[in-house]
């Protein structure tokens, strides 16, 4: 009798953007053994992402893939995950309404590192508390938080709590958390558990937007979660974080601010596997954003400074990616002023015409219809809002005007034109839409695309009516921009490819340690794009390839090439680029630790959320590197790998005084890296 063969192992990778869901199916050991395009990729597919309910969309995905296979569930020993989602939202402005807790600080630090306008209208409580640069403290007043507590815990969906110098003594920072919990039940960050860096206004940003971003990342995972269950797919989850390695869902769902690049990111891991190429410029384009990032060596550049997303500059270490509101679904609008206005895009999302009008019908074209048969064109032609579908709880803390227009708005789209009564009402709607309760759909690159029949996957019926309506807007000399929906829809086209060659290159600016938006800007550089002729002939041109990813790069990057000066590679799986990335990436984590000396002769070692005192410097390091050691190798068990190499770096600044050296402090680092464990 015939042994039964035994099945080999499948991964199944989830890439969830703000568009599309995609799902690839995985298997290393078919395909290629060797070389940098390992395995093979068994089957791909996409779903619209439903951000009302995310299973719906992974489950689209997902469920496509398996039956192009038809493998047996049970043979799936992994799953990993990426997401914009964070990216997005942060891009947006968008995320829960959270408490600020201040430990230490004043008012005025709040005007440093763009904290006051992350924070928004969001409420900040500020205590007595926090400790000096050696642990020392001060004293700790939470009477301030407990009176503000009830009122906080009933129109909040999370709170941030930051101490001054928490990273070298986080006690008053556990005893806020503490507090919190057991008077709210609510979720609660502390900064210390996300940085050991120094600098807390930027370490108060970066909990604030982790905070915010809980309930995201919660419900993405939750989702995914049931999904796999309900498959029958008991395979590990893992999730990529903004520097590319793997983690644990369950760690993701603690720290979802480093989730934040985690599609780009994954996106990087992807390209390096599919082209093999070492150096490249790697540029994703995908509904809401376009992330560039530079390879060396086959290894993304990691951005040692912090993440920037969008205006924010983080504490979270990712790739140096910088990321633009620009996108399939951006938003097109005309330059304000000018004889003959330029076309604008993004970095708003809409919801593209012909994704409203394929999902509602009659009620989008209806509308479209009337209002081209107005003698006129109207301000807000061609716009509609509609609800998001998150729960309700979320949409605690609304303004009077604001829980208004909301109970105005449903869940079938509703003509702007129709819905808003005052100018006033153009902000709360913005309000909305910025908290994540509301979408607003209108005229985009897709809705181009599906007009000059590049893109079918919609109804091109509304985006054209869509486009007509557009054209008709007026110029400063009384004239229509455009003489068809065709004209327009080319326009936007190549404006999408043009400022996607500016992006590229700004970023290679930027990387070479220029100014990168001033110096695309300047006219030296305008005319090189533009290949200007004149007397004197410029030229400018990358050192290196472009890999274009994302499922539109086919469309918007075919004209590349001549304005970057270099080849654009788009690989033949550039459409699921993230979702490969996400099962073929490693695992990573680090732990630090700090060493000081107070006062002579005296060595305080912080690490792990505790503070020592040792009388030996040597004695004092030796436990700093045992410590992260420790706590390093049981971060890797929680992140996802049983098989970790562990690497510990130490790192201490002295100086010399008459001939003495003196020791200012250590800094102890160690980085865990392994493949992530399978199901057996």
């Amino acid at each position: 009798m015939r042994a039964k063969t035994k099945p080999k192992p499948l991964f199944l990778g989830i890439d969830t953007g703000g568009t599309y869901t995609d799902a690839v199916l995985w298997s290393e050991t078919e395909g290629p053994q060797h070389g940098p395009n390992k395995g093979k990729v068994l089957a791909k597919a996409k779903a619209l992402t439903t951000r009302h309910d995310l299973a719906v969309g992974i489950s689209g995905a997902v469920d496509a893939v398996l039956q192009k296979v038809r493998t047996d569930p049970a043979d799936i020993k992994l799953v990993s995950m990426s997401t914009t989602l964070a990216t997005n939202a942060l891009v947006e402005g968008q995320g829960g309404r959270v408490a600020l807790v201040m430990i230490g600080f004043s008012e005025a630090d709040l005007a440093r590192d763009g904290l006051k306008a992350a924070l928004g209208t969001d409420p900040v409580v500020f205590c007595p508390g926090g400790h000096d640069v050696h642990g020392n403290t001060a004293g700790l007043d939470l009477s301030g938080l407990e009176a503000a507590l009830p009122e906080l815990g009933a129109s909040v969906s999370g709170f941030a709590v930051c101490a001054y110098f928490a990273t070298r003594n986080p006690a008053h920072e556990t005893a806020a958390c503490k507090l919190i919990r057991e008077r709210t039940g609510l979720p609660v960050t502390a900064s210390y558990e996300l940085s050991a860096r120094l600098g807390g206004p930027r370490r108060a940003l970066t909990t604030l937007l982790n905070a915010r971003l809980i309930a995201m990342i919660d419900r993405l995972v939750a989702a995914t979660e049931g999904f796999l269950k309900r498959r029958k797919i008991a395979a590990p989850l893992m999730v990529v974080r903004g520097d590319g390695a793997l983690v644990s869902a369950a760690f993701a769902r603690q720290r979802p601010i480093e989730t934040i690049l985690s599609g780009p990111a994954a996106s990087l891991v992807g390209a390096r596997h599919m082209t093999g190429l070492d150096y490249a410029v790697v540029s994703d384009i995908g509904g809401t954003t376009t992330d560039v990032a530079v390879l060396d060596k086959g290894r993304p550049r990691l951005d040692l400074e912090g993440a920037t997303v969008g205006t924010f500059r983080t504490m979270v270490e990712a790739v140096a990616m910088r990321t633009f509101g620009l996108g399939g679904d951006s938003e097109v609008t005309l330059e304000d002023g000018a004889l003959i206005p330029n076309i604008l895009l993004g970095p708003r999302r809409l919801v593209p015409l012909a994704l409203a009008g394929m999902a509602h019908g009659e009620a989008v074209t209806v509308e479209l219809e009337r209002q081209l048969r107005a003698p006129n064109p109207g301000r807000m032609d061609g716009r509609f809002a509609v609800r998001t579908g998150v729960p309700d709880r979320l949409a605690a803390g609304l303004t009077a005007p604001e829980a208004r227009l909301y109970e105005a708005i449903g869940a079938v789209a509703v003509a702007l034109d129709k819905l808003l009564t005052s100018n006033s009402q153009n902000a709360t709607l913005d309000r909305l839409v910025s908290r994540g309760l509301v979408h607003v759909a209108g005229f985009t690159p897709s809705d181009a695309a599906h007009v000059m029949g590049k893109q079918a996957n919609w109804d091109p019926v509304t985006a054209r009516l869509g486009a007509e309506l557009f054209a008709r807007k007026r110029d400063r000399r009384g004239q229509p921009i455009a003489p068809s929906p065709e004209a327009l829809s080319k326009r936007v086209l190549v404006t999408l490819t043009r400022w996607s060659a500016e992006y590229i290159l700004e970023t290679a600016f930027a990387e070479d340690g220029l100014d990168g938006a001033a110096t695309v800007a300047h006219a030296l550089v305008q005319r090189a794009v533009d290949a200007h002729p004149g007397i004197a002939r410029l030229s400018v041109a990358l050192d290196r390839p472009v890999i274009g990813l994302g499922a539109s790069a086919p469309l918007h990057y075919a004209g590349l090439a001549e304005l970057v000066g270099n080849d654009c590679v788009v690989p033949e799986d550039t459409d699921v680029a993230n979702a490969l990335g996400a099962v073929v990436g490693q695992v990573r984590v680090s732990a630090e630790a700090q060493v000081s000396q107070p006062k002579e002769g005296l060595f305080r070692l912080a690490s792990g959320g505790k503070v020592r005192d040792f009388l030996d410097e040597a004695a004092a390091i030796a436990a700093a590197e045992a410590d992260v050691r420790a706590i390093v190798a049981e971060r890797a068990r929680d992140a996802g790998t049983d098989s970790a190499e562990i690497d510990v770096t130490t790192e201490c600044r002295v100086s010399t005084v008459e001939s003495q050296r003196m020791f200012i402090e250590a800094h102890v680092v160690a980085v865990a890296s392994g493949r992530p464990r399978i199901a057996v």
